[in-house]
């Protein structure tokens, strides 16, 4: 509506200004309407222009004059001032014109962007005493049942306790195939049902849901600016006041220097230099090339959390990766026992039951194993430690499962294992119980990632992990990454990541990608952390500049090349913008460009700028 009333007060002002230019042809056979045309050029005049003046105004009294609408405010009234009625209008009405496109332009890049992030849930249909009551998301509290019906948006996260269905993430992960769920399956807000009706035990509250992070994330994208928009602020501000200042040089100096210069010449010409001068393509279109660059990687599934970090990520020159979980599945199975003493059985239920309390990958999937529930098995002390294992009493005896380190603080002999996957040491009671090896599957699209990110021109890729250095080294030599570290803690990770930052170029970036709650400290450290979300952990997603919903490596390479694109668009803009103004005030200030070039100078370069800037929106990854 409001985009209408502009269009139309732009029509109404266009008709006035023509017919003040066309009625002196009326005025020669009719004398009495002589002032008829000084009229219409005036109501043209204050149609198109009275919010500029009144803005101009409103700043000036808070102290803030020297912005674009002062500058049109002063050219339009110097040149009211010289009789120059039909440029003074002409000027306002074509800045409104270009007004209008800018406006255009924005609204629909907001519109692309709420478009793909348009999951915000209407209601959860809370079931309780067996009765269905719709109510909002924020009031359903974890460990309470929510039914969710074919064609509804997922509300909250959550299990799924009974039916089966299709389910469109495509708002959440950029997938275009919906995904299968049945019961015992994570849900995740902000998808869409497709088919059946899901029973769902919420998990998490809305705050903490997926879709209540990512529209966080979203809104608050733009309050962190990248470099060049920093620039570009503090450049408008330093920008205005010269042009001001030189436009009253142009003004004033030659009449008082030059024999023979005219006032009226040179006031022309200031105020053609004050009109083109204005910074707009500037000021709108590249914190528009950013929010379009952001708005593209929404759409894929990629969240990035500021335009400065996009900044970043296109400055990339290394990038590091965690293993497990970000270039592997995480979907460990146990692929083989061997004990010198025991049954391979007992083995593996003294790991599990060592286990029984932890959420790591290796843990669960030691037990999925075993395959039974512990019964009259007394566990306590447990203790789970950092990169290294689990330990804990079991009928009073102690029993340590971990790797190597671990064994060796606890001062027990193993035997080395050359093995590409993971090797579980088990000890009781302070001696060697046996060992059980894990694989791990990589993910289908790792080798993709690496392949990707070197034909983007990123000079390395690492990988740091805490497992041995044979499954480090054979997943790394499998896909072509050019250096590896294992055996790693936590903070040794830092370090290592410090060591590499310091390897950078002078704007080089150092990108660091990892999903586990142990890689949150590296992702806080690196230039930009990038979280793997679908299955990360909170703190990681937390700690992380960037958040990949569907854990897809692959993703880190359409993220930098979406970044890079963007960088393009911007610099286009800037050279573009900057260039023409230039060449245009140079023509201005020697008398060579009327009112008429110094509005395509301000309102066509500024369209331009924009709609250029719009493109970022379709960048592809």
């Amino acid at each position: 509506m409001k985009q209408k009333r502009h269009l139309a007060r732009i029509i109404i002002a266009a008709v006035l200004l023509a017919s003040g230019m066309l009625l002196p042809q009326v005025v020669l056979v009719k004398p009495g309407l002589v002032y008829l045309p000084d009229i219409l050029l005036a109501s043209a005049y204050l149609l198109a222009g009275y919010d500029v003046i009144a803005k101009a105004w409103r700043n000036l009294r808070r102290g803030r004059a020297l912005d674009e609408n002062f500058l049109m405010t002063i050219a339009t009234f110097g040149a009211a001032i010289l009789r120059q009625y039909s440029e003074a209008a002409g000027v306002m009405l074509f800045y409104q014109i270009g007004e209008f496109f800018q406006s255009y332009a924005v609204n629909k890049s907001r519109r692309s962007v709420a478009a793909l992030m348009d999951i915000r849930p209407d209601y959860a249909n809370l079931l309780k005493d067996g009765e269905l009551a719709r109510v909002p998301p924020e009031q359903v509290k974890p460990g309470e049942v929510i039914v969710i019906k074919p064609g509804e948006r997922v509300p909250l996260d959550g299990v799924v306790l009974t039916g089966t269905s299709l389910v469109d993430t495509a708002a959440i992960t950029g997938e275009a195939l919906p995904r299968e769920t049945e019961p015992g399956a994570e849900l995740i807000s902000g998808c869409i049902n497709l088919s059946g009706v899901l029973e769902v035990k919420v998990s998490r509250a809305y705050g903490q849901s997926t879709v209540a992070k990512i529209l966080d994330l979203v809104e608050n994208a733009g309050s962190k600016k990248a470099q060049v928009e920093q620039f570009i602020t503090k450049f408008a501000r330093w920008y205005t006041p010269a042009v001001v200042v030189l436009a009253a040089m142009i003004a004033v100096l030659p009449p008082l220097l030059v024999s023979g210069a005219l006032w009226s010449d040179w006031t022309y010409r200031a105020l053609t230099f004050l009109v083109i001068s204005c910074p707009c393509a500037l000021v709108i279109s590249v914190p528009l090339s950013f929010f379009g660059g952001i708005g593209a990687a929404s759409s894929q599934g990629i969240l990035v959390k500021g335009s400065n970090y996009l900044q970043a990520l296109a400055e990339t020159e290394i990038v590091v990766f965690d293993k497990t979980g970000t270039l592997t599945k995480g979907n460990f199975e146990v692929a083989e026992i061997y004990s010198p003493e025991l049954p391979p059985e007992q083995v593996l239920e003294l790991a599990a039951c060592a286990g029984a309390f932890s959420s790591h990958p290796v843990s669960q999937s030691i037990r999925r194993c075993w395959g039974k529930e512990l019964q009259d098995v007394k566990i306590s002390d447990y203790e789970e430690l950092a990169a290294r294992g689990v330990r804990a009493a079991i009928d009073g005896q102690i029993v340590a499962v971990g790797n190597a380190r671990l064994m060796k603080e606890m001062a027990v002999e193993v035997p080395a294992v050359p093995a590409a996957g993971t090797v579980v040491y088990v000890c009781a009671g302070g001696k060697f119980a046996g060992w059980i090896k894990i694989a791990d599957e990589i993910k289908a699209d790792a080798a993709q990632a690496v392949s990707g990110l070197k034909r983007l021109g990123i000079k390395q890729t690492v990988m740091l992990t805490g497992d041995n250095a044979a499954a480090g080294t054979a997943v790394a030599s499998q896909l072509g990454l050019d250096k590896v570290y294992t055996d790693l803690l936590p903070a040794q990770k830092v370090e290592l990541v410090e060591n590499l930052l310091g390897q950078l170029g002078k704007n080089g970036r150092l990108v660091f990608a990892g999903d586990g709650i142990n890689d949150a400290p590296v992702l806080a450290r690196a230039d930009v952390g990038i979280a793997m979300g679908g299955i990360g952990s909170d703190a990681a997603v937390e700690a992380a500049d960037v958040v990949i919903m569907t854990d897809e490596p692959s993703k880190i390479a359409a993220a930098i090349k979406i970044s890079q694109e963007t960088l393009k668009i911007v610099k286009q803009n800037i050279v573009f913008a900057i260039g023409v103004k230039l060449a245009v005030l140079a023509l201005g200030a020697f008398g060579l460009a009327t009112m008429w070039e110094a509005v395509f100078a301000d309102v066509g370069v500024s369209a331009i700028a924009i709609l250029n800037a719009v493109r970022a929106l379709r960048i592809k990854g």
